[in-house]
């Protein structure tokens, strides 16, 4: 059945299933730590990420042990390493863009964007998304002077065991469209990539509320970009890395 038809004949229960989602899942907080910081030495980069809730690392009990703690922690045995994380639980892809205008201007090499299944519940359409995350990409670049936006796909919500069937398989198959306008995107654009992680879709990759990663998929998720990153940046050398722009200093900061 395709998905788009079964929105309609399966109206009634797609909205009852999601309304008692919402009532049990567990609310997990985002964890406690540091968004922003420098380490290790080396080659200097810089490093934005930004995203919804599993960018802001929900499902884990620090920021050590989510995307952003171990992904800077493994780019730091490389790299002189400064990175910012902008990520809040609910935002969809133009909740980001929202918030990155009113963050203060900076300068990053490397922006690991991780944003979509807010897109996916809420009904965002694949022209809709497509649309918006390339001005994400765009403002990316011309804002904060990235020259790699490295992209996760939406997860694979068809897996997720907080969802019940047929919910599950229709926000499957809504994800797996936004998946394939991501994909189409980025092979518009040489300097913008989908780095999928691809964890294993077992309990052990899931945290406890059935919806979230656990830390061991934050893990594999980080490596998995890491080396992205590292592949991209290595052609960067200090005598031939581009220089910003000079900037205005009357940007806003930070929310």
């Amino acid at each position: 059945m395709n998905y788009k038809l079964a929105e309609i004949g399966l109206a009634p229960v797609l909205l009852a299933q999601g309304l008692h989602v919402r009532r049990v899942t567990p609310k997990l907080p985002e964890p406690a730590g540091a968004r922003h910081g420098t380490a290790g030495e080396g080659e200097p980069l810089r490093l934005l990420i930004v995203g919804d809730s599993s960018a802001a690392g929900v499902g884990t009990e620090t920021q050590a042990s989510a995307l952003s703690g171990q992904l800077t922690s493994t780019l730091a045995q490389h790299f002189n390493l400064s990175w910012r994380l902008i990520a809040k639980t609910g935002y969809d892809v133009q909740d980001v863009l929202d918030r990155i205008e009113a963050a203060r201007q900076e300068d990053f090499g490397v922006a690991v964007v991780a944003v979509g299944v807010n897109d996916v519940t809420r009904g965002t359409s694949s022209r809709q998304w497509r649309k918006r995350l390339g001005n994400l990409c765009k403002r990316l670049e011309s804002k904060f002077w990235v020259q790699h936006v490295l992209l996760t796909p939406v997860p694979p919500m068809h897996a997720f065991p907080a969802l019940p069937q047929p919910l599950r398989w229709y926000l499957g198959k809504k994800a797996a469209s936004l998946n394939r306008a991501m994909r189409a995107l980025t092979a518009e654009n040489k300097n913008w990539e989908c780095v999928d992680p691809q964890f294993p879709l077992t309990r052990e990759f899931i945290a406890v509320d059935g919806f979230h990663p656990s830390a061991a998929a934050y893990s594999v998720w980080a490596e998995k970009m890491a080396a992205a990153i590292r592949q991209k940046w290595q052609r960067h050398m200090p005598d031939e890395a581009p220089q910003p722009p000079s900037r205005s200093t009357g940007a806003l900061g930070l929310l």
